[in-house]
């Protein structure tokens, strides 16, 4: 095959520990003052992938976990403009720091105008260190976007040679290489060392193209901020987050959802015209829009967890604050 035959990729990098050049080669820690690799030379270390998939390559940001709702918005925006640009565009691949890759995925899942695959990944060791994955995270996640199996499932987080689903997939472990995993549910399928995705399973619930977010006038997000409930907890920060003028609350509640010690408050908050998920701490499992939440005016976040719950929420209020309408979204997203 030519390399104009080849599927075309873009590569957009926005910085993490895949762009962090530490020393030594033991230094897997303790690297954040180190010198940064833009995406031509993350690209540059593995010239292998050239045989497979054509590359063009930006560096949007060098922020890593740090991005901000500003760049989210910005990066969404970005990626529409790329597809739309150049039909050529097989898939995007975007690198990332891991720790809130996951919330980055899920908004691009809810955000992207495109069947054409959108891949996150990252690493766990900077590239400079010993036993670094970076090469093989990267390598895998262009040739996943330049596959015609990726398409229309969304975007898609590639670590450690597993596909997951952006809406469930969550970092697991703070060091561990095979760290993401979407826990009961399940991940997607495998990008093996015969260098082919395979799918066992794919999302069902609408993303992407099938959404009702449009970011593309958006020039800021409301404000949702989170509330994690624990034994004896106090209605304090629900009380400060409302008479502060939050637009919404995601809880970390536990078990089925419920928020010990906060539960008036956050009924109080609902009833001044703050918007109120409840999902749970628990990990797993579903938060069931129950007669307690109906009453107190609380919206079931479903199985989102609670940092996903508040870019749904984040989201959906852009278009209504309707309690029924959101508790729709959450239901289809």
């Amino acid at each position: 095959m030519s390399t104009n035959e080849l599927p075309l990729v873009h590569l957009v990098g926005t910085g993490g520990t895949i762009a962090a050049w530490g020393k030594p080669r033991l230094e897997l820690v303790e690297y954040g003052g180190a010198e940064q690799l833009d995406s031509f030379q993350n690209l540059d270390r593995i010239p292998e992938i050239h045989e497979y998939v054509q590359v063009q390559a930006e560096q949007y940001a060098m922020v890593g976990s740090g991005i901000s709702l500003d760049q989210w918005l910005g990066l969404s925006k970005r990626i529409n403009q790329i597809f739309k640009e150049n039909d050529r565009v097989n898939g995007v691949v975007v690198t990332h720091g891991t720790s809130v890759l996951e919330e980055t995925a899920y908004w691009l899942n809810l955000t992207i105008k495109s069947e054409k695959a959108v891949v996150i990944t990252g690493t766990m060791r900077p590239p400079s260190a010993l036993g670094t994955e970076a090469d093989n995270n990267l390598f895998g996640a262009l040739l996943l976007a330049g596959s015609s199996e990726a398409q229309g499932k969304g975007a898609l987080v590639m670590l450690n040679d597993e596909i997951n689903a952006a809406r469930e997939v969550t970092k697991q472990n703070s060091y561990r290489v095979q760290t993401f995993g979407t826990r009961e549910l399940g991940f997607l399928g495998y990008m093996d060392s015969d260098l082919k995705p395979v799918f066992y399973r794919q999302p069902i619930r609408k993303h992407t193209y099938q959404t009702e977010f449009d970011v593309s006038k958006l020039e800021s997000l409301p404000w949702v901020d989170t509330y994690y409930a624990v034994a004896g907890g106090s209605p304090f920060t629900v009380d400060a987050l409302a008479e502060a003028g939050v637009d919404g609350i995601t809880v970390a509640g536990t078990g089925g959802g419920y928020a010990t010690g906060a539960m008036d408050a956050l009924a109080n908050a609902a009833e001044k015209g703050v918007t109120v998920v409840a999902t749970t701490r628990a990990g797993a499992g579903r938060v069931i829009p129950t007669s307690m939440f109906r009453e107190r005016g609380i919206i079931a976040g479903d199985n989102l967890s609670v940092q996903k719950a508040r870019i749904l929420l984040m989201l959906a209020l852009t278009i209504t604050k309707d309690r029924d309408e959101i508790q729709r979204i959450f239901d289809t997203y």
